[in-house]
């Protein structure tokens, strides 16, 4: 079974609710011509009501970069998945940024991916190695165990609500990327480690995206590889005709 292609483009902390609104409608209209790849952006926070009134009647999916577990408390800076629903269809997890930075463990990653779950939202769980993991021939151990870390209290019947990222740190806003051999290659690993967890099925089915430093002039030859099924997309997720031009070479092959 042929899996759907998804370029998705993060947009971190950049833009402002009147700019996020004119690169969503630039999107919008640039990926409407390829139905055939489903596209997804994601705002800050503060874009989002105004993204989701503005695209309530495109096709393009709506997400927020990360999400905090519990319902609600005191967790000052954070926001609840409650107050997510009815607002975005996929949420971000894990990161390299929010692990690097921010501190956040795979454990806690995975707390994050089962709070998810549960609110029937659809979570894009990041993973990926440092160049050191690399560098030492670590980097099948280090990507496994955030995979078995972040789907822990995933069940195989809830695998459709999980799509996968890999995103090797060294390529993240580097100018750097891993090779497209690189690339299907941890991505190969990486199902096989899913027809561990669970079975064949669901390492057929899942879909794994590639991130890293992609951009018109690199993508074609990465969605070629036989593992990967789209791009998580950063700085070339900030202008509309960049994005819009990974669609249209995934809707081409």
């Amino acid at each position: 079974m042929a899996r759907q292609q998804l370029i998705a483009g993060n947009w971190k902390m950049n833009k402002t609710i009147e700019e996020a609104l004119a690169l969503g409608e630039g999107v919008a209209a640039g990926a409407g011509p390829y139905p055939a790849v489903e596209v997804a952006i994601f705002p800050t926070f503060v874009a989002l009501p105004a993204l989701a009134a503005m695209l309530a009647d495109s096709t393009l999916k709506l997400g927020a970069q990360n999400a905090h577990p519990a319902e609600s408390g005191a967790f000052t800076g954070e926001i609840a998945l409650p107050m997510l629903v009815g607002l975005v269809d996929m949420v971000i997890l894990g990161h390299s940024e929010r692990r690097a930075i921010f501190g956040e463990s795979s454990e806690f990653i995975g707390d994050k991916v089962r709070a998810t779950l549960d609110k029937d939202l659809t979570t894009v769980l990041c993973v990926g190695e440092q160049l050191e993991d690399r560098n030492a021939g670590n980097t099948d151990a280090v990507v496994g165990a955030q995979v078995r870390d972040g789907l822990r209290a995933v069940a195989a019947a809830e695998m459709p609500g999980v799509i996968l990222a890999y995103e090797p740190v060294w390529a993240i806003g580097t100018g750097l990327t891993a090779s497209p051999e690189q690339a299907d290659e941890t991505i190969g690993t990486i199902r096989a480690s899913l027809a561990e967890l669970y079975d064949g099925d669901v390492a057929d089915t899942v879909r794994i995206l590639y991130g890293g430093s992609v951009n018109p002039g690199n993508w074609d030859e990465i969605a070629r590889q036989e593992n990967v099924d789209g791009a998580l997309v950063g700085g070339a997720s900030l202008k509309a005709e960049d994005f819009t031009e990974l669609v249209r070479i995934s809707a081409a092959l």
